[in-house]
């Protein structure tokens, strides 16, 4: 079983970038979507970005389309979230997820299972 953890959350003003990583232990993170997620304050979680096993195919929510990408690096068992001119509603804790179906990217939070902790992006005005 994938078991993600996530990292590189902080502190940014607007109009900065980040960039967070999903490190995945478990021998079928190559052959599996990854997607991430957020959850701001007083809101529901939400779909940000979802990637194929071979990074070939991607998906993003209309609200980070042109400023986030999603990539990974299967030989480091890795996925990234790159943000950037990021916005104040953009605060949120982020989440990685490891997908439970084979094939395409999906964007439905039922669609994924082994989320990780999640991670803090602020960002200030």
């Amino acid at each position: 079983q994938v078991q993600p953890v996530e990292s590189g959350g902080g502190l940014v003003q607007a109009g900065g970038s980040l960039r967070l990583s999903c490190a995945a232990s478990g021998r079928t993170f190559s052959s599996i979507a990854m997607g991430w997620f957020r959850q701001a304050p007083g809101k529901e979680r939400e779909f940000v970005a979802s990637i194929s096993w071979s990074g070939g195919i991607t998906a993003y929510a209309d609200s980070v389309k042109g400023r986030f990408t999603i990539s990974r690096d299967n030989a480091k068992n890795t996925a990234y979230l790159h943000m950037n001119s990021l916005k104040p509603e953009d605060t949120a804790v982020y989440y990685c997820a490891v997908q439970k179906y084979y094939g395409n990217p999906r964007k439905s939070i039922s669609d994924f299972g082994s989320w990780g902790q999640g991670t803090q992006v602020t960002v200030s005005s």
